[in-house]
């Protein structure tokens, strides 16, 4: 990845503020013209700098209304890549990480209700060849998301 300067950063800080804003007004903001943030920002992306834009979906908008965090635990570690391919055909499943501490893996996954919640714990999650255990953290409230920090100094 290509080092990323000054103006790159205050592009990033524009548009984790607002990714809709129109090139434009990031251009006037930066001094610069549209064309050279139009540039910049393919380069950011080309780069993987830039991995994403979207719309945020409120799970809870489509009726999921549990936000869960599980520690999975593996026979061995080395059976992670196998463990995330059958994951990835759970669609509630958001989030997978391979992890240091307590857990082998840690996952996020959104239940419509606790039922279904423990059917995706005892008929899915604790079927896959290598899972040992589970630990399910159930999340209350989310209070704070966000990306990270751009600083430019």
């Amino acid at each position: 990845m290509d080092k990323i300067d000054k103006l790159d950063k205050k592009i990033l800080g524009i548009l984790a503020k607002n990714a809709r804003i129109p090139f434009k007004d990031v251009a006037a903001e930066c001094g610069v013209s549209r064309a050279a943030i139009h540039q910049r920002v393919q380069h950011l992306i080309d780069n993987g700098v830039i991995t994403g834009s979207g719309f945020y979906v409120n799970p809870k908008s489509l009726g999921y209304s549990t936000c869960t965090y599980v520690g999975l635990n593996l026979e061995r570690g080395s059976m992670y890549k196998e463990v995330v391919e059958r994951l990835q055909t759970i669609p509630e499943i958001v989030e997978c990480h391979f992890t240091t501490g307590s857990y082998t893996m840690l996952i996020k996954l959104y239940a419509q209700d606790n039922e279904q919640l423990m059917d995706l714990l005892n008929n899915q999650l604790q079927t896959i060849p290598g899972v040992v255990s589970t630990e399910t953290l159930i999340s209350l409230e989310q209070s704070i998301k966000r990306e990270i920090t751009v600083r430019t100094e």
